[in-house]
């Protein structure tokens, strides 16, 4: 079956046209499923029935169905279990802001990097989303609310650039004038560091905000926390960061979680701040969400605040991230353990 909403437009022009179709039709079919947000062939009405009976036989049409919805009480967030076409799930949330609506959005259904306080990875990796399965994480949370999404973030579940053809198809997609039409500069991607993938994503000739999950500022202490700094150094990361910047004139954001007694010294402070200064980064500080499978726990908002405070009089860009739908299931991950854990009771 061809995954037709995974398909560019000129690839789906080269379908229809490979069936004997007008290309035309292939302008049409991409508005239907990218600007109108058709569900299925059927409501797309000025596409004749022999071709609509057609792509039914050869066609799978991405869609993902609404499991669960969770809305804060306190600022409406919105965070969604999805069921994937072959039974999985993930999750995506959607947030209100001053600037517009954001929907943060699941890569893969779990994630194979191990981070030692995050709730995506406990299982491990069952497998990476398609383009279309990412797309449409944002065309059901459109649907549902009725409201235009304006900024997209890749940092739910799973390690994007580790579905990186995947994502370099979904942010051209996405940005496409006759999709959705959503800017790069309002696409940010959450890597844990895989510089290989980094170097390549340099060379595509985006626009998109590249944020570091970084989470601490030694090689030693980094490794604690995440796996994937056996492969790859804190050298490595900021010569990686330098040569992003220097190919896109895009900086890239550290993010940096705060883990009680872990990563939340002054001395961290300052070796963070050295970081940040050598590659010109922007800090982004997270109070680590909670995960009952893990030992962790978040640093007291005192000692956010001191470590906040360090950074700024060592002259650093430092935002907290505002903590939105605190009391749902906020952890990336947590939505879906849930689900399966009740579905095996």
């Amino acid at each position: 079956m061809v995954d037709i909403k995974s398909l560019s437009l000129e690839e789906l022009t080269e379908y229809i046209k490979s069936i004997n179709e007008s290309a035309f039709r292939a302008r049409q079919l991409y508005e239907w499923m990218h600007v109108h947000l058709s569900r299925d062939f059927d409501s797309m009405t000025n596409i004749p029935g022999a071709l609509k009976d057609r792509l039914k036989s050869e066609c799978s049409l991405t869609t993902l169905a609404i499991e669960t919805v969770q809305t804060s009480k306190i600022d409406g967030t919105k965070k969604y279990l999805f069921t994937l076409p072959d039974g999985n799930h993930v999750e995506s949330v959607f947030m209100k802001y001053r600037h517009g609506n954001s929907v943060c959005i699941s890569s893969q259904v779990g994630c194979r990097m191990g981070c030692r306080f995050c709730a995506s990875t406990i299982d491990g990796l069952v497998r990476s989303l398609t383009a279309a399965e990412m797309l449409d994480q944002i065309y059901a949370i459109t649907l549902d609310t009725g409201l235009r999404v304006s900024n997209v973030v890749v940092m739910g579940i799973g390690e994007p650039l580790d579905n990186y053809d995947n994502l370099v198809r979904f942010i051209r997609m996405l940005s496409n004038d006759k999709g959705l039409n959503i800017s790069q500069r309002n696409i940010t991607v959450s890597t844990c560091g895989i510089v290989p993938n980094i170097l390549r994503l340099a060379e595509e000739d985006l626009k998109i905000t590249l944020a570091l999950s970084l989470h601490a500022a030694t090689d030693v202490k980094r490794k604690e926390l995440m796996p994937v700094a056996d492969a790859y150094s804190i050298k490595e990361l900021m010569d990686c960061c330098r040569a992003y910047f220097d190919k896109t004139g895009r900086r890239i954001s550290f993010e940096y979680a705060l883990v009680d007694g872990s990563n939340d010294s002054d001395e961290d402070a300052d070796l963070l701040s050295s970081l940040a200064k050598s590659v010109g980064a922007h800090i982004n500080l997270i109070p680590v969400n909670p995960v009952k499978e893990r030992s962790y726990k978040r640093s007291s908002a005192g000692r956010i605040a001191a470590f906040k405070n360090k950074l700024e009089k060592n002259g650093i860009n430092v935002t907290i991230r505002r903590e939105l739908g605190s009391d749902i299931d906020g952890a990336c991950g947590q939505l879906r353990r849930k689900h399966k854990s009740e579905g095996a009771n």
